[in-house]
C-alpha cells in the first residue's frame, strides 16, 4: 500500500461518513414525513453537500501521483474532509424529532453551516493551488471566479435570514455546481 492509499483510506471513511449522515437524515424525514415540516432550502443543500462531498473525494484522486508526503498535506486534506463532514452533520440533527421544523432548526445553525462552508472553499482554494505548484494538476480555468462566487454565496448565507434568499442562494449553488461538473476540464479522471 502507498502512502496515498493509506492517507486515502482514512479520508474516504471521513467523507463516507458524511454521506452516511446525510442518507440517514433524509431518510428520517421521508420516514416521518407526515409530522415533519420540510423546507425547500434544507432538501437542496442536502443535494448540494452531497454533491460537495462527492466531487471533494474525486479530486482527491489528483494526490495519486504525489511521492514525497509531509505531515502538513495530510493534515490539511483530513482536515477538508473533515470540514466537509461538518457540513453535512449541521444539516440533520443526530437525534431527529420526529415533528422536527426543518427551516427552525436551517435557520438555527445557519450561522454554523454556511461559515463552515466559507471554511471549506477557503481549504478547496488552498489545496488547488497546491496542487498546481506540486504539478499534480492545473488551476482549472475560470476557478477563481467560481470560487469567488460560492463565496460570496457563503457570506450572503452567513448574513441573511430571508427565506427567499436562501431558496436563491441554495439553487445557484446547485447551478453553478452542476455547470462546473458538466464543463469543467476537471470532469474526467486520468490516471
Amino acid at each position: 500500500m502507498g502512502v496515498f492509499e493509506y492517507i486515502g483510506v482514512l479520508i474516504s471513511v471521513i467523507l463516507g461518513l458524511g454521506i452516511t449522515h446525510l442518507s440517514t437524515g433524509a431518510s428520517k424525514l421521508i420516514q416521518h414525513r407526515d409530522e415533519v415540516k420540510f423546507y425547500l432550502p434544507h432538501i437542496v443543500w442536502t443535494a448540494n453537500i452531497l454533491i460537495f462531498i462527492l466531487l471533494i473525494w474525486w479530486g482527491m484522486f489528483s494526490w495519486s501521483d504525489h511521492n514525497n508526503w509531509y505531515a502538513f498535506e495530510y493534515l490539511f486534506i483530513t482536515l477538508y474532509a473533515i470540514v466537509a463532514f461538518f457540513l453535512a452533520s449541521m444539516l440533520y440533527p443526530w437525534d431527529m424529532a420526529k415533528d422536527i421544523d426543518v427551516r427552525e432548526y436551517f435557520f438555527k445553525n445557519r450561522v454554523w453551516f454556511f461559515s463552515a462552508l466559507f471554511v471549506a472553499w477557503c481549504i478547496d482554494c488552498t489545496e488547488t493551488v497546491i496542487k498546481a505548484n506540486a504539478g499534480l494538476r492545473p488551476i482549472p480555468q475560470g476557478y477563481f471566479g467560481f470560487l469567488g462566487s460560492q463565496m460570496l454565496i457563503a457570506l450572503i448565507g452567513i448574513g441573511s435570514r430571508s427565506h427567499i434568499v436562501h431558496i436563491v442562494l441554495s439553487v445557484v449553488f446547485l447551478a453553478f455546481v452542476l455547470f462546473l461538473v458538466v464543463f469543467s476540464a476537471q470532469n474526467q479522471i486520468s490516471p
